[in-house]
């Protein structure tokens, strides 16, 4: 295995320092791979077969929102036409996309992130000069990061050969992802109205609407796991071969962590996110203590960035449609007006948690603040 970010990250097996007054990995994680870390500092404080590759399944998508979300403002409209929604795999999810409608930049996002959509990739790289391009510009992206695990086949994370990815990559993912202002709101979001399909009513051309929900469900909930404390995204998936994946993020105590879990063993309902929840609640106990075994690396760009003079943080990294970040509460009520429900309080914590870097700037051991509003408010 590849050791970029630590020697130890490159050793099988888990890796952890386990000293006086650090609390003992949960005993019940059966991931083939996973890992833990400290997403201000990218200390990394444990982590299991960390860059085994395997198949990511729709967790992949993070890379497609991190390459393809700044090149288009969200008020962008687009038609679909047939070719947008050729080549997707058979059984794909899907939002559904109808040809034919129009649909914001916006709108195929939400599609992307709540219902992994396949067909909302697809139109979104179709839009970006086609799949080929687009896989093409993933691959590039994902080498600016140093995420030298992945090699992308599809945008979509459908299962095709040769690709693969790592716990280590799709945690780089993320991490990069959640420095842009639209990929917070995203991934964070619990639920939406998705605009439907047009009929006449009456003579007069109607645009329906129905409801897509998070199948995050850390973030959202089932009836056997309850929304995590203080959770803000990111990105869950599941095919045949990858089976269950997941990378999280989470608020507590002042401390914000990332967690990624790849195919657990356990063949139980929603066992990626009971295993994710747990060495998330490990995480939380241990940051400060343990020793870490391994660091998130920087992207290329932000290294060569954070070397020249007068570097300054004035703003968020590339890819934000607004250079202003909006207050938590205004950013939480603006959702509700929106149509979303229970994404108030992700949408707080992330946008208090993650103050960025100018420019190509990236964070880098740096303390994302926490404004007294987000700490006061309450969990679900």
């Amino acid at each position: 295995m590849s050791s970029v970010g630590g020697t130890r990250l490159g050793m099988a097996g888990t890796q952890v320092n386990l000293t006086s007054g650090v609390p003992v990995l949960p005993k019940d994680v059966t991931a083939r791979s996973w890992i833990v870390s400290d997403a201000e500092s990218g200390a990394v404080l444990a982590a299991h077969n960390a860059h085994w590759r395997l198949p990511p399944a729709s967790t992949l998508k993070m890379l497609f929102a991190d390459t393809v979300l700044p090149k288009f403002p969200s008020t962008t409209e687009h038609k679909v036409v047939a070719s947008d929604l050729a080549g997707m795999g058979a059984g794909s999810s899907v939002v559904p996309i109808k040809e034919g409608e129009s649909y914001t930049v916006r709108d195929l996002w939400l599609g992307v992130f709540l219902r992994s959509g396949n067909d909302a990739v697809h139109v979104l790289s179709h839009m970006n000069g086609g799949v080929d391009k687009t896989v093409a510009d993933m691959n590039t992206h994902a080498q600016d990061l140093q995420a030298l695990d992945t090699r992308v086949v599809t945008p979509d994370g459908y299962d095709e050969p040769g690709q693969v990815s790592s716990a280590y990559d799709l945690t780089l993912f993320a991490r990069s992802g959640l420095q842009k202002k639209d990929f917070r709101e995203y991934c964070s979001t619990v639920s939406v109205k998705f605009p439907g399909e047009t009929t006449k009513v009456k003579g007069k051309s109607v645009r329906g609407t129905f409801e897509i929900r998070n199948t995050n469900r850390l973030l959202s909930g089932d009836s056997d796991v309850s929304v995590y404390p203080g959770i803000a995204g990111v990105k869950n998936g599941n095919t045949t071969n990858a089976g269950a994946t997941f990378t999280g993020v989470a608020e507590r105590g002042g401390k914000v962590l990332l967690v990624t879990v790849m195919n657990p063993e356990k063949d139980e309902h929603n066992e990626v996110y009971k295993e994710a929840a747990k060495i998330l609640d490990w995480g939380f106990q241990a940051d400060g203590k343990v020793q870490p075994v391994g660091e998130l690396v920087a992207p290329k760009n932000a290294a060569q960035a954070s070397a020249q003079p007068g570097a300054t943080a004035t703003g968020e990294a590339g890819g934000d449609t607004s250079s202003k970040e909006p207050a938590a509460n205004s950013t939480a009520s603006a959702a509700e007006e929106d149509g979303s429900s229970g994404v108030g309080i992700a949408l707080a914590v992330v946008g208090g948690l993650l103050v960025l870097l100018a420019g190509a700037v990236f964070l880098v051991n740096r303390r994302w603040p926490l404004p007294d509003l987000v700490r006061r408010r309450p969990r679900p």
